[in-house]
């Protein structure tokens, strides 16, 4: 039987912190769109069959990854693996949330948003966590497109079409991902080691994933600046992009000459405030340009 009164578990097998993240920048992206004539039904159904669908996903990864979740310190307590949940009722858990986000954003906001959604449950779900992720160390960078897609799912929910800068949105998010993942790896690498992960540090050491983790944040970078660039945004939001990428460069490149990794737990949990601050610079900065001629 479906045990709805363990609600609390069934959430905590969605990995809700990673779905906020998601849903954030897909309200962002939302906003971006259309941002001084929101429409409201879109923005709450919109979000919400995105949620649904990305709560989905992160259950199909849990069910998946019982084995590993189980040897890994940070992951050895979900709900899955402790024994608080069955499989088959995960399952249906999922199965409901997939199917209700994807009839939401098919009925009511417009097919293409259902299905780019779709496709990002399918990506993440399956295509990385069921393969990429115990096959090769490129599994974050080639995965990530998964996990991209929000703003972009956002944008084309707003406005029914996928224009430059929903790309742009989509290209920060894809090369964030790497160095937010790899300093993970860096700081649990043993841990990946024992559940036989092939994460970069794992198979090629540690110094190329320092190095490639700089690479990766030089290439944010310089995809962060893109929609200054291309006239999307003004100074404001080129100051802001230009002080959190100081900052991540300097842990980066601090790292990465000190040959050492005791500053890559810093990195991944700078790595999130990066991200939600960028996304929230151009926020502020679109407002400003529509409102005041900034």
């Amino acid at each position: 039987m479906f045990e709805m009164n363990n609600f609390k578990a069934y959430v905590e097998s969605s990995k809700p912190k990673v779905v906020a993240l998601m849903i954030f920048t897909s309200f962002i992206g939302m906003l971006l769109a259309n941002p001084l004539a929101l429409n409201f039904e879109v923005l709450i159904i919109g979000n919400l069959g995105i949620a649904l669908m990305s709560l989905s996903a992160g259950s199909i990864n849990q069910l998946l990854d019982q084995k590993i979740d189980s040897i890994m310190l940070r992951t050895k307590r979900r709900p899955l693996v402790m024994g608080v949940l069955a499989p088959k009722n995960v399952v249906i858990y999922a199965f409901i949330l997939a199917l209700t986000g994807f009839l939401l954003l098919y009925f009511f906001i417009n097919t293409l948003t259902a299905w780019l959604t779709f496709a990002s449950l399918i990506g993440y779900a399956f295509i990385y966590t069921l393969y990429l992720k115990r096959r090769t160390p490129q599994n974050i960078v080639i995965g990530g497109a998964a996990g991209a897609t929000p703003p972009l799912l956002g944008w084309t929910a707003m406005t029914g079409q996928v224009d430059s800068i929903a790309i742009i949105l989509f290209l920060i998010i894809f090369f964030w991902t790497p160095p937010h993942f790899w300093a993970l790896a860096l700081y649990r690498k043993e841990e990946y080691f024992a559940a036989k992960i092939p994460m970069l540090p794992v198979t090629h050491g540690e110094q190329y994933t320092r190095v490639h983790i700089t690479l990766y944040t030089f290439m944010l970078t310089i995809v962060s600046f893109m929609p200054f660039i291309i006239k999307f945004s003004s100074y404001f939001y080129l100051a802001g992009a230009l002080l959190l990428n100081l900052f991540f460069l300097y842990y980066v490149l601090k790292m990465q000459y000190s040959k050492n990794n005791y500053l890559s737990n810093k990195i991944f949990d700078y790595s999130i405030i990066y991200l939600s601050a960028l996304f929230g610079f151009l926020l502020a900065d679109r407002y400003l340009v529509l409102l005041y001629n900034f």
